[in-house]
């Protein structure tokens, strides 16, 4: 995967979405249009941070490569380059996987 063209502002993150499991831990096949998708993925690029109310700039508690969990609803979808990216708030970041 090439780096994105794209640097998301302050305090947003950009994305990649980690593929989905294609089978159950039974071995039970998951049809496509039954799969959920995943709420996990792998940071690809982070703003500079976050602007506090008297103008200084808390950076940001992630970084580049790190695998990370967010919400269900919080991300918004774009597409760069025919691949698709999740642009995300960090304040929407639920946790880093170790």
């Amino acid at each position: 995967m090439a780096k994105p063209k794209v640097r998301p502002l302050y305090d947003r993150v950009l994305v990649k979405r980690l593929a989905s499991e294609t089978t159950t831990k039974g071995g039970i096949i998951i049809p496509d249009n039954a799969k959920e998708k995943p709420l996990e993925g792998e940071i690809v690029a982070t703003g500079n941070g976050k602007v506090l109310d008297d103008g200084s700039v808390r950076e940001m508690s992630v970084k580049v490569g790190d695998k990370v969990l967010f919400g269900k609803y919080a991300e918004t979808e774009i597409k760069i380059e025919g691949e698709t990216f999740l642009l995300l708030r960090e304040d929407d970041l639920l946790g880093v996987l170790s």
